[in-house]
């Protein structure tokens, strides 16, 4: 007995030293889950917070009455860096998808300038870097779906003058770039010719290639072609929905990582969930056959209270938070801490979002779950901002080195 208390001893003394966060209490690791959403920077793939003012608008300079994103939600939640998604229904393809674009740019450019003391748009990975640490939330911009590039080359240098640092190349219906995981007309068969120009002048000029909405064949057929990492802005492990096309099969996950990209779980329910993606399915039939007969959009206020109302009578449960760090974990067991990041969808997936996760402000309960188990502050810090900030700086790296190269031609 002698000698195996000493060795005891060292086993928890080790266990203590690489897992510090066991010697803690649960009041202590929520109040060091809080101490670091602060201290890190966190970046969020993608919040649909400009298309949900353009349908209703809202001061998000204060606490709003609807919604998941305000500034001060974000500021409870430590959020510094949400990717403001630019998103274009795909019925706009040929239709105004330039125009609305520009519009939401311009809404996100407002923001800066009614409020800048609280929010700065960032166009590259320093100026995310140089905002946290002068207290401002940055707001980067991603545009979903590549409809307003109006199948003109030219439109993509546009875009990126325009401060777009991502595009997702298309959303809910295949368009002229390439196909959807939600449309089975599969009018590709992956990436259109022109979307493959699309692709290497995203690569050129600095603009992350978003593979999240784009079918199986777009997305293999892009890692063909991509010099520079590419991200799942807002998308899910296909492990835990087995048949969703929308979220990424393991050996997706694999090659993305090996490229050097990284995956943001979305938040969402139907993303976390087999049994809540199961039960959604004929709601959602039954809610857009309603919109087409009604002449309705998503985001419209009738829209919104019809959802409400079916999601009441089905009784929907929204899954547990612990389902987001399931994903997580299962990214990390399968290509490592260094490609998984924080996608929440938040304004975009409507009230589907989990127990626990309910809007900006509760970013410290996930750190909290994440330090539960066993995570490290580093590898923490990666999760939250650190993994796709590489990688958003590694393809203005690939830019830049691609500009040489034609420069010295």
């Amino acid at each position: 007995m002698s000698r195996i208390l000493p060795i005891l001893s060292t086993i928890l003394l080790c266990c203590a030293t690489i897992f510090p966060q066991a010697r803690l209490s649960d009041d202590e690791l929520r109040h060091k889950a809080v101490r670091l959403a602060h201290e890190f920077i966190i970046v969020d793939g993608h919040v649909d917070i400009p298309y949900r003012l353009h349908r209703r608008y809202e001061d998000i300079s204060r606490r709003t009455a609807r919604g998941d994103f305000d500034y001060v939600r974000a500021r409870e939640g430590g959020l510094d860096a949400p990717f403001m998604s630019v998103y274009i229904p795909s019925e706009l393809e040929n239709k105004g998808a330039k125009a609305l674009a520009d519009s939401l740019i311009d809404m996100v450019e407002g923001f800066q300038k009614a409020w800048p003391d609280k929010f700065a748009v960032a166009a590259s990975v320093d100026a995310v870097r140089s905002q946290f640490a002068k207290g401002l939330i940055s707001l980067p911009m991603g545009m979903e779906n590549g409809s307003p590039l109006e199948g003109k080359i030219e439109n993509v240098k546009y875009f990126y003058d325009r401060g777009i640092r991502y595009i997702t190349l298309t959303h809910a219906e295949d368009n002229h770039i390439c196909d959807s995981s939600y449309d089975t007309t599969r009018t590709w068969k992956g990436l259109s010719p022109f979307g493959r120009q699309v692709v290497q002048e995203m690569n050129r000029l600095g603009i992350m290639v978003d593979v999240s909405h784009i079918s199986d064949d777009a997305f293999y057929q892009v890692m063909e072609i991509a010099k520079a990492p590419v991200i799942a802005s807002h998308s899910s492990c296909r492990h835990f929905t087995p048949g969703f096309e929308r979220n990424m099969s393991d050996e997706m996950i694999e090659l993305l990582a090996k490229n050097g990209g990284v995956i943001l779980i979305n938040f969402g329910s139907s993303f976390l969930s087999k049994e809540y993606l199961d039960k959604e399915k004929p709601v959602w039939d039954e809610v857009r056959a309603y919109l087409r007969k009604n002449k309705l959009r998503f985001g419209d206020p009738k829209a919104e209270a019809y959802i409400k109302e079916v999601r009441q009578k089905h009784d929907f449960k929204n899954v547990d938070i612990s389902a987001v760090a399931d994903h997580i974990d299962h990214v990390v067991q399968l290509v490592g801490v260094d490609h998984v990041g924080f996608g929440s969808d938040f304004d975009g997936v409507g009230e589907s979002l989990p127990v626990g996760l309910e809007d900006a402000s509760k970013y410290p309960n996930l750190i909290y779950l994440l330090l539960k188990r066993g995570y490290s502050d580093e590898e923490i810090r990666k999760m939250c901002g650190e993994n796709a900030l590489r990688a958003w700086a590694q393809v203005e790296k690939m830019a830049t080195e691609l500009q040489g190269k034609q420069s010295s031609r």
